[in-house]
């Protein structure tokens, strides 16, 4: 370890990792590059698109702007984890719903929608969008993709 580089101790996706990372070094740069979990995304290095949003301790974070170091201790949960041997409620309502066309918005579309269902159960279209605000959609899915949320939250509630 050089003078420069910090441990960098985080649980993502339920398994504990413990790192060297520069002090500048982006959390997704440590989940994109180091962990080769792909779901977040790298689109415009400014926290304001929403695809490469994580769940930092069950809080939307958008990964891009966040140092690593300032995660430390962090649990993280990324799209990857949300697989457990069957696709999650919230994809299986994407997919149903036709709520992405390129798929490049959805891991946080689908991240930031799992902090509300967390945090709601039973959110309203207008908390949903609200909640979808920060994530931009480029192919203009907005309809089915709340449509979607509606529906992983109607099937969560089902169990």
């Amino acid at each position: 370890m050089t003078s420069a580089e910090q441990r960098l101790s985080l649980t993502v996706n339920g398994t504990e990792q413990e790192f060297r990372v520069d002090p500048g070094e982006t959390l997704l740069e440590v989940l994109r590059e180091r962990m080769a979990l792909h779901g977040a995304r790298e689109s415009c290095g400014q926290g304001v698109c929403g695809t490469c949003t994580v769940l930092v301790d069950g809080r939307a974070t958008a990964t891009c702007v966040r140092l690593a170091v300032l995660s430390d201790g962090a649990t993280v949960e990324t799209v990857e984890g949300l697989e457990d041997g069957a696709l999650h409620p919230l994809q299986e309502a994407f997919v149903e719903h036709f709520a992405f066309q390129c798929g490049f918005c959805t891991p946080g579309m689908i991240m930031t929608a799992k902090e509300l269902l967390d945090r709601n159960p039973q959110p309203g279209r207008d908390e949903i969008r609200e909640q979808l605000a920060g994530n931009i959609c480029r192919c203009g899915a907005y309809a089915e993709i709340v449509d979607a949320v509606e529906a992983a939250a109607e099937r969560l509630r089902q169990g």
